[in-house]
């Protein structure tokens, strides 16, 4: 298993995670089998969104004895109201709520506290001028959670906890449909029709990866798999299938992505999502399916996939694009950025021009025009 850092939070988490949502739907015996199962596998972050009782007692049962090898993303926020789940931002309710986590889950502290589920203004409003956003800070300031994060679906509201200053990490929803659609406030149509003009990444989402790559604001994703629907030709929007692997790479190739949390009922899907680690890249490749695919073609556009290398002259061709991408959301290049481009050793201003990179790229990028842009911008 691959780790990567979540952010400025520091954290180590594993590539692929464990989303919780499904725990309850199984006998609780056979759930914490799976969840100590996924931990031997190498995964060491699981989200619990979930208020329910039975998902609680389970994370606990199974992290009992290992509780420091576990990243757990506690949702502050996430009640359970005769016996239905209801997100309030009410303290009377959100207060025993979160303490019941920590009762069930065994322990004193949770990693990334999270601001559960913001997609409105309205709400990111209520929830930065009550009582509920001084709950929060004050369980960080007593260590009862190590770290704020926050999730959402809106990439406007991800881009305002990337700019608040204190949100340390994002739970996010990302998939090749979902990067199509433009910010909405409502999380039901982002599974509904998808228009013919669609196409490409979004620039509101595209900039925000860029953000929290810049700001070293963490990304964990849900919703990888769009819900199952991108398995299958007839339900996926672009007109033809992708397989797990393929989901899997795309959510891990966007900036800023620490690891994708995928739900599991059974320890052959957690095998498949952990073969990630050991997959060939014919295997993880998603840009050939986006880039033959009937409907909505990411025409033109890079997605740091790979299929241009190799470069005569070693040149990363998509890192040096992830990098140009960086910098020109900013008036100035910044230092980070830049430092991280010179550490590349090969830059732009090296390419020869042959354009043999643009043979092999799926969307039609012109990779040489990219060069000479990305050497003038970057001064090398």
């Amino acid at each position: 298993m691959q780790y990567r850092k979540l952010g400025k939070t520091g954290l180590m988490v594993s590539e692929i995670g464990f989303g919780g949502e499904w725990l309850e739907r199984h006998d609780e015996t056979e759930s914490v089998e799976l969840l100590r199962y996924a931990g031997e596998k190498g995964i060491n972050i699981v989200d619990c969104w979930m208020p329910d009782p039975k998902s609680r007692d389970i994370i606990g049962k199974a992290m009992a004895g290992n509780r420091e090898k576990w990243i757990v993303q506690g949702h502050i926020g996430s009640t359970y109201q005769n016996g239905q789940y209801v997100r309030t931002r009410d303290i009377k309710q959100v207060a025993p709520a979160f303490e019941d986590i920590l009762k069930r889950m065994q322990t004193d502290y949770i990693d990334l506290g999270m601001i559960h589920y913001i997609d409105s203004q309205e709400d990111w409003d209520t929830c930065m001028n009550t009582d509920y956003i001084k709950y929060v800070h004050d369980l960080h300031n007593k260590g009862t959670i190590r770290h704020i994060g926050l999730s959402t679906h809106n990439p406007r509201i991800a881009k305002l906890a990337v700019e608040s200053g204190f949100i340390e990490m994002i739970l996010f929803s990302i998939n090749p449909a979902f990067d199509m659609r433009p910010a909405t406030e409502n999380l039901d149509s982002m599974f509904g029709d998808y228009d013919a003009e669609l196409s490409g990444i979004d620039s509101e989402r595209a900039e925000l990866y860029q953000m929290c790559e810049e700001k070293e604001v963490g990304i964990t994703v849900m919703k990888g798999f769009f819900g199952g629907r991108l398995f299958d030709a007839k339900t996926s929007p672009f007109g033809t299938a992708f397989t797990p692997l393929q989901c899997i790479h795309y959510a891990l190739t966007r900036p800023g992505v620490s690891s994708i949390l995928c739900g599991y009922d059974t320890k052959e899907q957690v095998d498949e999502a952990v073969s990630y680690e050991t997959a060939t890249d014919d295997k993880k490749d998603y840009a050939s399916v986006i880039a033959s695919a009937p409907l909505h073609s990411y025409a033109g556009q890079c997605t740091y996939c790979g299929h241009c290398k190799p470069c005569p002259i070693n040149i990363d061709i998509a890192m040096v694009n992830k990098f140009y991408d960086l910098a020109v959301q900013q008036p100035e290049v910044p230092e980070s950025v830049q430092s991280h481009y010179k550490a590349l050793g090969t830059t732009a201003s090296e390419c020869v021009g042959c354009k043999s990179c643009e043979k092999r790229c799926p969307f039609g990028v012109k990779i040489a025009d990219r060069m000479v842009q990305t050497a003038k911008l970057f001064g090398c």
